[in-house]
């Protein structure tokens, strides 16, 4: 992509003049947490986890096999999903058949394939039938747990309790959708812009070449689209294939910036350990992966490793020169983040419980679990998932503003994890990359014209979960939606207007029917971080 490569050069002198020093954007008066919103939720905190399919967590809901792990009993008339019936659990259409994972031997996963085309080959033009043969990772070594065919097993209740109760309690929908084919860089991207094109700059550290995979490039016009993990460009964290959005390219912060709303992106391991002498971050903070179930580092019984808190394509700010804050500085006081000043918005994820304890908790707010924490095969798991998720909600709960608050718990892909339910095609690609209905095509580019290429979507079913005190309690919603209707309920609540460049936004269902605004009715529901049952 020789475009994108020479168009690097000046960006390159921008950043390392930069590096040592503390310039910022400008800093604007005080201002209030969020304008008049269309629906009595006055703060969003959006919690962004990793790399789980629908069927992974949510297969068998409500029935919890309950031979080990916690038990579950589903509360009376509960409704159903569209899980995983007995036709699929003994006669699927796969080489293998699902089997169910649970207790603290089979936490800790192999990472699954979750690439761009390895995903579309595995859906084999809608019949759901091919994951074995492209999406498995069945071996990663001891003491991660593996098996043939362990793509297409599944959790139940007994392991992902906590989000099961919440289900119960709350709304959750089985008809929500990555909007894209692919990892997590593209997810994170969809969820705050709904748009994964205008890849301008590449860069690779020490003049290695650059994946040839990673970005699809858009013939003539100089840019690209992002299917791949690369990094954000600048980041003083970053530390291979690297990219950047162009200046044009627009996300949610900056619509909520351009109509004076508070938020912010909270990361844990954003706040650097420490700043070499030129000024340049490090992001040194880690965990024991396996820490809930005992992992002991890089020795010892479990000695599943360590990893690091931070991982820098997580964080899709990042990615845009308007919201990047590449040498991690903080925000110069508590009562300054949500708002402009150094830190742009982005943030430690001990900056949120600073404000949020505070009184400051901003409109909307995007939280992202140490990367032990966030549910990702083979350096998370669900026990170590739950401990986050719970902690922070019982957390949120205690705050005075929690009765104008809502939690949405959404997923940035499926790590490749088997999923029955084939997903609508709602925008088409035709690029080398493509493979669901043939080779180098996704979708019907006759009747779906391609804005942009390599942005075959909607991708796999994943977990999509309300809590609030304005959720319905124990509804199952089954309207179409993927990430950008996360976007799209912060762009009509705080009535931003539209992303536009088609941007996903423009065509994604709405959350709405998971919620009753017409008055809260929910208590408050504390669980255990270890059990996931009721506190």
């Amino acid at each position: 992509m020789p475009r994108l490569r020479t168009a690097l050069v000046s960006v390159v002198v921008l950043v390392m003049t930069g590096a040592s020093c503390s310039s910022a954007p400008r800093q604007s008066p005080a201002l209030p947490a969020g304008g008049q919103t269309a629906t009595p939720i006055q703060h969003l905190v959006v919690m962004f986890e990793e790399n789980v399919s629908f069927d992974h967590y949510f297969g068998t809901y409500p029935a919890a096999a309950n031979v080990d792990g916690q038990r579950f009993s589903p509360l009376p008339h509960t409704p159903a999903v569209d899980g995983l019936t007995p036709q699929l659990l003994t006669h699927n259409p796969n080489k293998t058949q699902p089997v169910r994972l649970g207790g603290p031997a089979q936490q800790l996963t192999c990472d699954q394939d979750h690439e761009y085309r390895a995903e579309q080959l595995a859906f084999n033009g809608g019949a759901m039938d091919k994951f074995v043969e492209h999406t498995e990772a069945s071996s990663c070594g001891q003491p991660f747990f593996s098996a043939p065919g362990m793509v297409m097993d599944y959790y139940d209740g007994n392991s992902v309790t906590a989000l099961w109760n919440y289900a119960q309690h709350f709304a959750m929908s089985d008809n929500s959708y990555d909007t894209t084919f692919g990892p997590s860089s593209p997810g994170a991207l969809n969820l705050v812009s709904g748009q994964t094109h205008g890849i301008t700059h590449e860069f690779m550290p020490g003049g290695r070449p650059f994946p040839p995979g990673d970005v699809i490039e858009d013939a003539g016009k100089g840019q690209g689209t992002l299917i791949a993990d690369a990094q954000p460009f600048g980041d003083d964290c970053s530390d291979r294939d690297q990219v950047q959005l162009g200046g044009n390219n627009k996300n949610i912060g900056d619509l909520l910036n351009a109509h004076a709303i508070t938020w912010g992106f909270f990361q844990g391991g954003f706040k650097p350990t420490m700043r070499k002498a030129d000024g340049t971050a490090v992001c040194g903070a880690a965990h024991n992966v396996g820490e809930a179930v005992g992992g002991s580092g890089a020795s010892g019984p479990l000695p599943f490793g360590v990893k690091p808190d931070y991982v820098a394509h997580h964080e899709p700010f990042q990615y845009y020169p308007s919201t990047a804050n590449p040498h991690h500085l903080p925000p110069t006081s508590v009562g300054m983040i949500g708002r402009a000043d150094q830190a742009n918005h982005q943030y430690d994820l001990s900056d949120f419980w600073a404000a949020a304890d505070a009184g400051h908790l901003p409109a909307v707010s995007y939280l992202k679990a140490p990367a032990y924490q966030d549910g990702h095969a083979q350096y998370s798991d669900p026990i170590d998932e739950q401990r986050f998720l719970v902690d922070t909600i019982d957390h949120l709960q205690h705050l005075p503003a929690w009765k104008t608050t809502a939690v949405v718990i959404a997923y940035d892909d499926s790590d490749g994890w088997y999923d029955h339910k084939a997903s609508p095609i709602v925008s088409a690609s035709a690029s080398a990359q493509d493979a669901l209905h043939g080779p180098g095509v996704c979708g019907n580019p006759a009747t779906q014209p391609v804005t942009y290429p390599g942005r075959c979507g909607y991708g796999p079913r994943l977990p999509l979960l309300v809590v609030s005190p304005y959720a319905r309690p124990n509804v199952v919603d089954h309207t179409t939606t993927d990430q950008t209707s996360i976007l799209r309920f912060i762009e009509d609540n705080w009535k931003t207007g539209r992303i536009g460049d088609d941007s996903f936004d423009a065509r994604a269902g709405s959350i709405d029917a998971m919620f009753d605004f017409s008055a809260p009715n929910q208590p408050v529901l504390m669980l255990d971080p270890e059990t996931g049952n009721a506190a």
